[in-house]
């Protein structure tokens, strides 16, 4: 094999020195001249570059950078040629033709196998010109800390003190901003590519893995080196959960893929505490701060990440319809081996070190701990079969994977598997809420700031006063959402309190639906907001549009959230008890809200067709404590906006249909990030 690509490129040399001879004779260029030699050795490296490109579709950016290594190859190689001429009398035109060739060619290949290394090191050389964008001014800043999320934390949500200081999340800002995240944050699609699918290497030998675009690593470094996905349990004190909530809705701003292993991560030690003995061994690596990728045994790891394999195709959100089997292997029951056989239809980060799976065991549906890789080094059965083409969050991969009677463990009673990893699916939806307000504010910041540069029919689109009204009223959503989602991650740090544990159990449902939907008409109206710029992909509002959809249907979709509401209030009605005694706080302070308290305890004693009209009674619970939750904590003129059009029937269906008020201003000012 080895000596067969050797043949090749050999023949491609000669190929390419004939044919860069042959086009400097017929531009002119007189034998043996350095011109001629120089032009000669660059033209076959440029043939090179060209043969590479139609053989492989490399993308089109490399050309340059092969065309520039055929440059540098060729001057290096006349350099050595003449040094050679003065030691060795006679090897004149031979050598440095001989040496301007070889080095055109190397050079050629050489940049275009190095591209990203070497653009890499460019950024860190020229990382003002590698930050510059010109045209139309696009925003330089990936994540903005305006100070508002660090007023929702002293919002009395966290009990405490907060555990992400400022320069924490400063710090995220700041690498955020770096000229390597932006240069990636806009090149084309973004990260929609990052991973590919290797499962036979060159040998006989299957490895079932994935390979991630440096970019990928050096994220997934920040979000666990700042504790991302175990700050609560490394330092569970009051405050932890809200705390870790900002730090994770700053930094998903910059990319919300590579966000999955990490919340996946975090909340499977929730599921893991279900059964001690597990959670001692694995739990002091999946709170580690280092980030250590491949797969080897956890115990020679410095840090492992969690994933988890619930959904088959024959069910979907319907897990108890699951047909993979769990043999057991010996006595089984909790903390006992088990043989799994089956197929799962959506498995996310699949180069995570373990997962939680479930499956049919004799007992009924139960929770396993399944690892990539055994204790003695060996490949667990784990067989990914293919990679998922998404519309977006393409950096993460998602794939579809066959188990044959792969090795794990039970976690919790056997039969009890949904009861189990529901504590991971609880924190996996706060997750996707935060995901949603991060998108949200990225959103928002886009628009206010593209309309602050952007002239149009003679003056600035931020001074126009529908403009005004557009932006305005998508920075009073985002604020709504960011509000609500620090309240539920409070909900979390107090969940101990069984008021506190009650709310939780429905608000985050609530939740859940609300924000990830409105997440996706947030993010069209700020593209929409940059005309035709923000429909290329030299925008990032592209890659925003993709990822809006994907929360609301992760972790359960807009009628299984719904749907969960109704059966809180059914089997746990202390919780509809606990929502009701939140958003009664605001009783009295604004005739809107009461009118609508009102309506939603109408819509509430109303059982007859529960099931049809359920959404209809979340939407109205949802708003009902977003706008609770403003009068209380929010800005007067946010939530006067916000119970005006959310609230009051006058409201109008898209954004943009604000009462005009001479406020708006201020609101979009508030949002609009200050660069």
């Amino acid at each position: 094999m080895q000596l067969g690509i050797l043949i090749v490129r050999v023949l491609v040399l000669m190929a390419a020195t004939a044919a860069g001879f042959a086009l400097a004779h017929a531009l002119g260029l007189h034998a043996p001249s350095n011109l001629f030699l120089g032009g000669a050795g660059f033209l076959a490296g440029v043939l090179v570059v060209l043969l590479e490109w139609q053989a492989r579709r490399i993308p089109v950016d490399r050309l340059f950078w092969g065309a520039t290594g055929a440059m540098l190859g060729v001057v290096l190689g006349l350099g050595l040629g003449t040094a050679l001429e003065a030691i060795v009398p006679g090897a004149g035109a031979l050598g440095r033709g001989l040496f301007a060739l070889l080095l055109g060619y190397l050079g050629a290949t050489v940049t275009l196998a190095k591209r990203d290394e070497l653009e890499d090191m460019s950024v860190k050389l020229f990382p003002k010109t590698a930050a510059r964008q010109e045209g139309d001014k696009i925003l330089d800043t990936s994540v903005i800390i305006d100070g508002r999320i660090v007023e929702v934390c002293q919002t009395g949500f966290l009990a405490g003190p907060l555990l992400v200081p400022q320069f924490v999340l400063r710090e995220l800002q700041q690498i955020a901003d770096s000229a390597d995240a932006l240069r990636r944050n806009r090149g084309k699609r973004g990260f929609d590519v990052l991973q590919r699918l290797q499962r036979v290497p060159r040998v006989t030998v299957r490895i079932d893995e994935v390979d991630f675009h440096p970019a990928w690593h050096r994220l997934m470094e920040v979000a666990i080196g700042h504790g991302l996905h175990a700050l609560p349990w490394r330092e569970p004190r009051p405050g932890a959960h809200a705390a870790r909530a900002a730090a994770f809705y700053v930094w998903s701003q910059v990319e919300g893929g590579h966000g999955c292993p990490v919340s996946m991560t975090y909340a499977a030690v929730a599921a893991l505490r279900n059964q001690p003995e597990l959670a001692e061994r694995w739990e002091p690596l999946m709170t580690s701060l280092d980030y250590d990728p491949g797969l080897r045994p956890h115990s020679a790891k410095k840090g492992v990440l969690f994933g988890m394999a619930m959904t088959e195709k024959q069910g979907g959100s319907d897990v108890r319809a699951n047909t993979t089997k769990a043999v057991p292997i010996g006595a089984g029951g909790p903390s006992g081996e088990y043989s799994l056989t089956g197929h799962k239809w959506f498995c996310s980060a699949p180069m995570c070190d373990a997962f939680l799976v479930l499956a049919q065991a004799p007992g009924g549906l139960s929770c396993f701990l399944l690892p990539r890789v055994l204790d003695d080094g060996t490949r667990n059965r784990f067989h990914i079969q293919r990679l998922k083409d998404k519309l977006g969050n393409r950096s993460n991969a998602s794939s579809e994977i066959e188990l044959d009677e792969a090795w794990a463990v039970m976690v919790g009673e056997e039969g009890r598997g949904v009861r189990t990893i529901i504590d991971m699916v609880n924190h996996t939806r706060l997750d996707c809420v935060i995901g949603s307000a991060s998108l949200m504010r990225q959103a928002v910041a886009q628009a206010t700031h593209h309309t602050a540069h952007r002239s149009a029919f003679g003056r600035l689109l931020s001074e126009q006063p529908l403009m005004v009204n557009v932006l305005a009223d998508i920075a009073v959503e985002s604020e709504a959402t960011t509000l609500l989602m620090m309240r539920l991650a409070g909900a979390f740090d107090r969940a101990t309190d069984p008021r506190e544990y009650a709310f939780r159990r429905i608000a985050l449902a609530v939740a859940k639906y609300w924000t990830c939907k409105r997440a996706i008409a947030v993010v069209a109206e700020a593209l929409e907001c940059h005309g035709g710029n923000g429909y290329v992909e030299e925008s990032i509002m592209p890659r925003l549009y993709r990822e809006a959809p994907l929360n609301s249907i992760w972790e359960g979709s807009g009628n299984v959230n719904a749907l969960d509401v109704l059966r809180a209030m059914t089997r746990e009605p202390d919780s509809l008890d606990a929502f009701m005694s939140e958003v009664e706080e605001s009783a009295g302070s604004d005739p809107r809200f009461d009118d609508s308290l009102g309506e939603l305890k109408r819509q509430l004693s109303n059982r007859d067709n529960a099931e049809a009209r359920a959404r209809i009674v979340v939407e109205l619970m949802a708003v009902v404590l977003q706008a609770s939750l403003l009068l209380r904590h929010g800005d007067p003129a946010v939530a006067d906006a916000f119970c005006a059009s959310r609230l009051d029937s006058r409201g109008g269906r898209t954004f943009g249909t604000l009462q005009p008020s001479p406020k708006l201003t201020g609101i979009v000012d508030r949002h609009r990030p200050q660069i």
